[in-house]
């Protein structure tokens, strides 16, 4: 396990750690915390320690959606406790791991739907560009 590798300040986290460390009693502990991913490398270790700063990027989109909602007349309060349970319900979807990602994300659109119209409009190809840009970007710098 390396230090500084973002996961948050005395937040204990329900998903998997990532580690090239193979000492059974350390993989013992990161069990009891949620999991523990064994990387073959330090090669590995970055490209997982480049998700993890996707972290805040996640909640900010979110926060963004409730600034949004407030603007357009909807107490804050009231968005951020309907963008929370919304989330909230599709991240329980998550641990459905029968269907891929991208299976998810079709199973929640309509053709021609508000996700599909959304999706299509603002993560277009050049979005999704730009974030495997600063991801790769970020892994240069990790390594």
């Amino acid at each position: 396990m390396r230090k500084g590798s973002g996961r948050g300040r005395g937040h204990r986290s329900a998903r998997a750690t990532d580690s090239t460390d193979t000492d059974p009693d350390r993989h013992s502990l990161f069990e009891r915390l949620g999991g523990v991913l064994p990387v073959a490398d330090e090669a590995a270790f970055n490209v997982f320690s480049a998700l993890t700063g996707t972290l805040t990027t996640h909640y900010w989109y979110l926060a963004t959606l409730t600034s949004w909602a407030a603007g357009h007349g909807i107490a804050s309060e009231d968005a951020d406790r309907y963008v929370r349970g919304l989330f909230q319900g599709v991240g329980r979807a998550l641990s459905d791991e029968t269907r891929s990602l991208r299976q998810l994300a079709a199973d929640h659109e309509t053709p021609k739907g508000n996700n599909e119209r959304i999706r299509t409009t603002w993560f277009d190809p050049a979005n999704s560009e730009a974030l495997t840009g600063a991801l790769d970007a970020l892994l240069t710098d990790l390594t």
